[in-house]
């Protein structure tokens, strides 16, 4: 006869675990959403023949880089500070 494997319950999340993880995927899909519209926004002004192309990148180019690096910043910071609670936590 073989036994059957126990199955190990997870712990029940903290609060501020819970916290970070919707902070997280908001952050993950205001990101993905912010830059679905910009890759729109250059494509539709690739065919447009009213826009000047090199007007548009100029234009969407520095907020495209500043929203992707903040974005990143964010969630980065995030993880981050989330290893070091634990650290802290086991001393």
């Amino acid at each position: 006869m073989t036994r059957k494997p126990r199955l190990v319950k997870k712990p029940p999340m903290e609060t501020k675990d819970k916290l970070t993880l919707w902070v997280t995927l908001m952050v993950s899909f205001t990101l993905c959403i912010s830059v679905l519209a910009m890759v729109v926004s250059f494509m539709l002004g690739l065919w447009a023949k009213e826009v000047d192309n090199a007007e548009i990148f100029k234009m969407i180019s520095p907020a495209f880089s500043t929203l992707i690096g903040g974005m990143i910043g964010f969630l980065s910071g995030i993880k981050l500070m989330q290893n070091d609670d634990k650290k802290d936590s086991k001393c």
